[in-house]
C-alpha cells in the first residue's frame, strides 16, 4: 500500500516524483526525456561503519552473495539474464550505503527491474555459493594489498579514524572471512537491512507509475524491524602509520579533520580540494610534479559522511625525495590558510565544479546515483539550479577559513615503501 507521494520540479533536467510505501521503502525517479536507457539503483543506508568489530566484511559480503541465487534463479541465471537484454550491472559497498545497480534500455525496464527484486528480496545464501565466493573476497583483499596506491589509503584510514568503524576496512579481514558461513550472513542482512533504510532510486526515459507498478508488489513486503546500530561519531587522530615494502616508489598519504556531507560550507571546501589537488592545474599538481618533477600523481580529496569527514593529499615519490615533496606540501598548505586565494583562481574553480556537475547529470548512473545521495543525506531533491547558486555564492574568505579550519590541525600520515622516513616526515609536519 503507497502512503506518500509526491513530485519535484527540477527545470534543468526533469522532474523527480518520489513515493514511500507504507513500510518505509522509498521509491525515487527522475525521468528524462532524450534518452533510452535507464538506470536503477536498489540501495541500503547501510554499510561498513555499521558493522560491529566482530562483523567486519559481512556487508561487502553480502553484496556478493545476492549474485548468487535466489529462490527462482542460479547464479548463472541471474548472470545470463542481465547478458541477455545488454543490461550493465554491479554493486558497491561504502562505508555508509550498500547499492544494487544496472542500466538497460527502457525497452528492458521491466525484466531489470524483476532482477533486481528477485536478486535482492529472495536470494537463497546457500551454503555452496558462500564456500564459493569465499576466495573471490580473499583475491580481492589480496589485489587491495598490492595495489600500494589502494593500500595506502587502508593505512592512513586506520590511523586516522583509530579503532572506529570508518578505520577498518571494507573487505573485513582474511581471518573474519574465513569465519563467516550462511548463519552469520542471514542474520546481519535481517539485522541491517530495514525497509525505511531501502531506497530505490531510477533516472532515464521510464515513468514513475510503471516504476512503481514493478516494484512496489514485491518490496511493500518487506516487513519492519528494530535495533538498527547506533552510528558514533569518531574523533580523528594525528600521527604516522608507516609499512617497509621493497617497490620502487614511496607513497604518502595524509589526511585531516574535514567536513560532512551536509555542512553549510561544503561548497567552500569542494572549490579548496580542487584549488589545492583536484586537476592538474590545481596548485599541488603544478608545484610538486610539473616544476620540481618529484611525482608522477599527485592529488587531494575529501571523503564526507553523515556526521565527519576528512580532506586528504596522496603523492607517489620517488623515495629520496619524500622529504621534500611533503616540505613543499607543507609550504603550499601554509600559504594556502594564510593568504587564501585570489578572485581568479577562485572563479577557475567554480566553472570546473560547475562543469562537473553539469557534465555528470547528463549520465542516467549518475543521475541515479544524485538521487540516492540526496534523499539519504537531506530527505529530498536539492534542486540543480540551487546548488549552482551556493557555489557561485562562495567567497575567497570563505575557502580561506575552510583551509585552515583543517589544516592548522597536525595530520595523520600513512607511508608505504622502502625504508620510509618517519622521522622526517613528523619533522615536517610537527608530529
Amino acid at each position: 500500500m503507497i502512503v506518500e507521494a509526491e513530485a519535484v520540479e527540477g527545470a534543468m533536467i526533469g522532474a523527480v516524483d518520489k513515493t514511500t510505501l507504507a513500510n518505509g521503502v522509498r521509491i525515487v525517479s527522475r525521468r528524462i526525456d532524450h534518452v533510452r536507457s535507464v538506470s536503477m539503483g536498489v540501495w541500503v543506508d547501510a554499510g561498513a561503519r555499521d558493522e560491529a568489530v566482530m562483523e567486519g566484511g559481512l556487508s561487502h559480503f553480502i553484496e556478493h552473495m545476492l549474485f548468487k541465487g535466489t529462490t527462482r534463479r542460479s547464479a548463472y541465471d541471474i548472470a545470463k539474464a542481465f547478458d541477455a537484454i545488454g543490461g550493465q550491472t554491479n554493486a558497491f559497498t561504502s562505508m555508509e550505503n550498500t547499492c544494487y545497480h544496472a542500466r538497460v534500455m527502457d525497452e528492458h525496464l521491466g525484466t531489470m527491474a524483476d532482477l533486481l527484486s528477485d536478486i535482492f528480496l529472495n536470494s537463497t545464501f546457500s551454503e555452496e555459493e558462500v564456500e564459493n565466493e569465499r576466495p573471490v573476497i580473499l583475491s580481492e583483499i589480496g589485489m587491495v594489498e598490492d595495489n600500494p596506491e589502494d593500500y595506502i589509503h587502508t593505512l592512513l584510514e586506520e590511523r586516522f579514524w583509530g579503532d572506529h568503524a570508518l578505520g577498518r576496512s571494507i573487505l573485513g579481514t582474511r581471518e573474519q572471512i574465513m569465519g563467516y558461513g550462511r548463519e552469520e550472513l542471514v542474520k546481519f542482512f535481517s539485522h541491517l537491512y530495514h525497509p525505511d533504510r531501502i531506497l530505490i532510486s531510477c533516472a532515464g526515459h521510464v515513468d514513475h507509475d510503471e516504476i512503481l507498478s514493478l516494484l512496489a508488489p514485491a518490496f511493500e513486503g518487506i516487513k519492519a524491524r528494530n535495533g538498527f546500530p547506533k552510528r558514533e561519531v569518531p574523533t580523528p587522530l594525528s600521527g604516522v602509520k608507516v609499512l617497509s615494502r621493497d617497490i620502487e616508489q614511496t607513497h604518502v598519504s595524509l589526511a585531516w579533520p574535514g567536513l560532512p556531507a551536509t555542512h553549510e560550507t561544503r561548497f567552500a571546501s569542494s572549490l579548496m580540494n580542487t584549488i589545492l589537488g583536484g586537476n592538474m592545474s590545481s596548485r599541488l599538481f603544478q608545484e610538486i610534479r610539473e616544476k620540481r618533477g618529484l611525482a608522477y600523481n599527485v592529488y587531494s580529496f575529501n571523503a564526507s559522511y553523515v556526521d565527519t569527514g576528512m580532506v586528504g593529499i596522496y603523492a607517489g615519490v620517488t623515495p629520496n625525495k619524500v622529504t621534500e615533496c611533503l616540505e613543499v606540501t607543507q609550504a603550499e598548505l601554509a600559504r594556502l590558510c594564510e593568504y587564501g586565494v585570489d578572485e581568479e583562481t577562485l572563479e577557475e574553480a567554480k566553472a570546473f565544479t560547475k562543469g562537473n556537475i553539469l557534465l555528470a547529470s547528463e549520465s542516467v548512473d549518475s543521475q541515479m546515483a544524485r538521487l540516492a545521495s540526496s534523499e539519504f543525506h537531506f530527505g529530498g531533491q536539492i534542486p540543480m539550479e540551487e546548488v549552482v547558486a551556493k557555489i557561485e555564492a562562495v567567497t575567497i574568505e570563505e575557502v580561506r577559513q575552510v583551509a585552515a579550519l583543517s589544516f592548522s590541525q597536525k595530520p595523520a600520515v600513512g607511508v608505504l615503501g622502502p625504508n620510509p622516513p618517519e622521522g622526517e616526515i613528523a619533522r615536517v609536519f610537527g608530529l
